[in-house]
Formats: structure tokens, sequence, C-alpha cells
């Protein structure tokens, strides 16, 4: 009996925090809750930056804080605990230790990791609060829009490392050679290789801050070549983000459509009956309700196209012999 009780327990507990197709009124309230607090999180930290605001309240700051851990602390515990029930078949703690090497397991751990490192290292509390901000990142458990973009990344991570292997590259040839041109005009701000790195990269990213510029005619050759060779670099990852977005998209869209074909040809599809059905699809998918509407529209018109021709057809033949009727 109390087995059964802990697993019933279990169940709930993953349903509620774990399994996105369970939608009822109180895992809503969970989730609004825990993005609530996120938010106000993130909002706490900002606001203890300023000494103004934070050192008359410095008590209250201290108060939420350890109630965000508490709550993000027993959250993560229980997911861990909980996880098994996605999977009954495999062993328990095999999918536990999955989940802790998860992307999103991470981010929970990262998001309550700084509270307790003061139990154990003396840190600046002032460098703790900035970690804190890594709490935002769990919203990308709430929002399909950046679960998308997560997706995205990991799947371009090839294209992604290429690009920072060419930009390490150019930083360190810019580097070098405006050093060699600069350094004997200007030996306080050309010091050094490294020193040159931080006008490498101002000029390659196209920012151009002009605290350090080049003097000489090599120089501001070179700051020019360099300059027209950052904005394409610079453009790269846009390219690569925005070309992966728009795969994905199309991706998703596709298996959305394949989806809601075969349940057009097993039965009936209705599209009111079915809306419990279309949303959960769109969900896993992480379309919004407009595009699900679009697709279903569009896949709906085309079975009454096939459907309509067919009767045309089997007005045009013989049901008998098959030959064509004059």
């Amino acid at each position: 009996m109390l087995f059964q009780a802990i697993k019933r327990s279990r169940h709930f507990v993953y349903n509620i925090l774990q399994n996105d197709e369970h939608d009822t009124l109180f895992s809503r309230c969970v989730d609004y809750f825990l993005i609530l607090l996120i938010m106000t999180n993130v909002a706490a930290v900002i606001a203890e930056s300023v000494d103004q605001w934070y050192y008359p309240y410095q008590q209250y700051f201290t108060w939420f804080e350890r109630f965000s851990i508490v709550v993000f602390s027993v959250e993560y515990l229980l997911r861990l605990w909980s996880v098994a029930e996605a999977k009954p078949t495999n062993t328990t703690w095999r999918q536990r230790w999955q989940w802790l090497k998860s992307p999103s397991a991470l981010i929970d751990l990262i998001a309550i990791a700084p509270a307790f490192l003061t139990f154990f290292v003396s840190i600046d509390l002032r460098f703790l609060r900035i970690l804190r901000l890594f709490r935002i990142l769990k919203l990308t458990r709430y929002f399909a829009s950046m679960r998308i973009l997560l997706v995205v990344i990991s799947k371009e991570k090839g294209s992604f490392q290429a690009v920072i292997f060419i930009l390490l590259i150019m930083i360190v040839t810019a580097s070098s050679g405006i050093y060699l041109v600069e350094n004997h005009a200007q030996p306080e701000e050309f010091e050094s290789i490294p020193k040159a790195m931080w006008w490498a990269v101002v000029t390659l990213t196209t920012v151009g801050y002009g605290d350090v510029t080049p003097i000489t005619n090599a120089g501001k050759f070179l700051g020019a070549v360099i300059t027209i060779l950052g904005v394409g670099l610079a453009a790269l990852p846009a390219g690569i983000l925005a070309t992966g977005l728009a795969n994905e998209l199309e991706q998703r869209r596709d298996e959305i459509e394949q989806q809601f074909r075969e349940f057009l040809v097993d039965g009936d599809f209705d599209l009111v009956q079915n809306q419990t059905m279309i949303d959960k699809i769109r969900r896993d998918l992480g379309l919004d309700k407009e595009q699900a509407q679009a697709i279903v529209l569009q896949v709906l018109r085309e079975q009454a196209l096939e459907q309509r021709e067919k009767e045309v057809r089997k007005k045009n033949f013989c049901p008998h012999c098959g030959e064509g009727l004059d």
C-alpha cells in the first residue's frame, strides 16, 4: 500500500512538473507561480544593484532570496524524483542520471548553485547576486519559442563552432598585424599583441569605440581591410541562426501536417471536437495556435478536394467494367 501511494504521488508530481501533455488548472497555476517567481528574482537582482534600494530593505531581499532558494531547490528535487515516471519500463536511476545531464536540469542547478556556494567558499556576495541572474534561463522551459531557439543552436553548433574558430584566427591575425605596423608609432596603445587584441575585437565586430585607432598609413589600410572583413564575419552567426530557425519551423510544420493527414486517413476529423488533440500536437512541436489552425484548415481543404476528385472519377467511369463513360 505504501509503495502504491508513493508511486501515485510520484506520478502526480511528474504530471504537474514534467508532463507537457497534462494540462489542468492546478498545473497551469504551478507554472504561472514559477514563472512569476523567476521574473521577480531577476527584478530583485537588478534592484539589489542600487544601493539606495538594497541597504534600507536588505532584510526583505534576504528573506525573499531564502524563500526562492527553498522553492527552486524543492522543485529541482521533485523533478529529479518524479522523472522516473517518464518511461516506467526503464531503470529509475538511469532515467534520473540522463535527466541530470539534460540542458534543463543543468539550468535548474545553475539557478540554485550560487546560493549554496557560500556554505563552502567565501566569495563576494555581490558576485553571487549577479550569478542569480542565470535563473532567467529557467523560463526556457515555459516558452516554446525559447525551446525552439535552443534546439536550433544545438543543431547548428557545428556551424557556430566554425564561426568562432574563424573569428579567433582573425583576432590573432589582426592584432599581430596592427602590432607590427603601429608599435613604433603608438608604443603605449599597441604595447603588445595581447593588448592589441582589444582593437582587433572592436574592429572585427564593427563596434569601433575609437579609444584606440591606427595613425600610420599602413595601420589605416590594415584597419580598413579588417573592418570590411568584420562586416561579413559579424553577419555569419545571424545568417546561420535565421536559416536554422526557418528550417526548424518548416520541419515542425511538415511534422504537424503529416500527423493531421494520418488522422484524416484513419477516420473523420472534426476541427471542434479534436481541439484538445490539436493543442497537444501544437505544444509538442512548439507552434502557436494560429499556425496550427492554418495547417489544419489547409489539410481539410486538400482532403475535401481529393474527395471531390474521387467522386468525379466515379461518375465518369462504369462501376462494373471500369471503362470511361461518354
